[in-house]
């Protein structure tokens, strides 16, 4: 039967869109639902503030009235404005093997960038470089995180098929904690700690979120270079800030301050809820909660989100300063396995971070690009 694409018109049609992976991926024991809230607020232009420049438009592919498949199409003003590109992203891409299927998909994605103008569409990417992104190209048989989408491996045939290669990729460490080298470490720190008149953040949750925006400056002055990002306007930080702080374990996040208490560098670290998210498939209430009421209490792996230093700082050994915080409340809460999220390829600073410890890539995700002919265009 033919392939019908329908648009996304209301909050019905939204949350088919958002619920599909959970039949596409059913028994999969590596597919790690997106948390629902989160995804309904970041895929709604009345609650992302992203839609203040951005422009969404969401497409299910139908057969014989069932779903079987979805795309986002996302053009980020920003971007070109930063980068000089004249690209869409494409998002939210899922499909069942038919290759029927992916380029009905992807063509009306085309279609609009073409509309619009546009000379390249690249993806999996989300609204920001702190959404979802990149296609899973191996380690299929390692479980995702909160933070990592999961594919099937025809994903990538599907795409090549359609045009597309490769733009970068994205590797992803498991790291083992050990305390063979913490004493050289502690040193380490205590060194630079004194070098560079430098102090770690000490306070509870309301300390953390006093401290938070600043972590964001921060991280737009450390990410600045690396591929696909945009700056965040107040409202996008402040939103993340809502959605994602309210989990945090203050320990779990190491924070360095100067003599003027300005935040230099930091840490974002979680307990693992990739278990809670499949429990509850991705639902926080009713009852959800308590899967991640429990991740939080009881885990033996932890998940590293993000790692920023500002510019004067870097090479300089701030990670130790943050390496002791994380690796002494890990051990406290009983976490011996730390999942990293993605890290460019060739971003030697991030990988030689754990150096000490024993590590393994456990996963390789792709950004594919295609860029559009003049017979697309025309």
């Amino acid at each position: 039967m033919t392939v019908e694409i329908r648009e996304v018109q209301n909050h019905r049609q939204l949350r088919e869109f958002i619920r599909f992976p959970l039949s596409l991926y059913k028994n999969n024991r590596y597919y790690v639902p997106s948390l629902y809230l989160d995804e309904m607020n970041t895929l709604r232009s009345d609650k992302n503030p992203a839609f203040a420049e951005a422009q969404a438009r969401y497409f299910l592919a139908y057969r014989d009235g069932k779903i079987v498949g979805r795309v986002a199409g996302i053009l980020v003003p920003k971007h070109e404005l930063k980068w000089g590109d004249k690209y869409m992203r494409f998002g939210w891409l899922d499909f069942i093997d038919d290759p029927e299927v992916s380029t009905a998909l992807i063509g009306e994605v085309e279609k609009w960038a073409q509309e619009l103008g546009m000379n390249g569409l690249h993806g999996p990417l989300g609204f920001t470089d702190l959404d979802r992104e990149g296609m899973l190209i191996d380690g299929f048989d390692e479980v995702a995180t909160l933070a990592t989408l999961y594919n099937y491996p025809y994903y990538q045939a599907h795409i090549e098929a359609l045009g597309y290669t490769k733009d970068v990729d994205w590797l992803e460490y498991e790291i083992i904690l050990s305390g063979e080298h913490m004493g050289q470490i502690r040193r380490t720190a205590d060194l630079v700690a004194k070098k560079y008149n430098l102090h770690l953040l000490k306070g509870n949750k309301r300390t953390l979120l006093k401290y938070a925006p600043q972590l964001f400056d921060v991280l737009d002055e450390a990410y600045r270079n690396l591929y696909g990002t945009v700056p965040l306007s107040k409202a996008q930080v402040q939103g993340y800030i809502d959605s994602y702080f309210g989990f945090a374990i203050p320990e779990f996040i190491p924070i360095i301050l100067d003599a003027n208490d300005r935040v230099v560098a930091f840490g974002i670290t979680f307990p693992s809820f990739s278990e809670a998210l499949q429990k509850s498939r991705g639902d926080i209430f009713p009852f959800g909660f308590i899967h991640f009421l429990r991740a939080m209490k009881k885990n033996k792996i932890a998940d590293l989100y993000l790692v920023g230093v500002r510019d004067e700082y870097r090479g300089k050994g701030l990670n130790s300063m943050m390496m002791v915080q994380i690796y002494d409340a890990f051990i406290k809460h009983g976490i011996s396995i730390v999942e990293g999220n993605p890290n460019l390829e060739d971003n030697i600073a991030v990988q030689t971070m754990w150096k000490f410890f024993e590590n393994r890539v456990r996963k390789r995700r792709r950004c594919f690009v295609k860029h559009l002919t003049a017979s697309l265009q025309e």
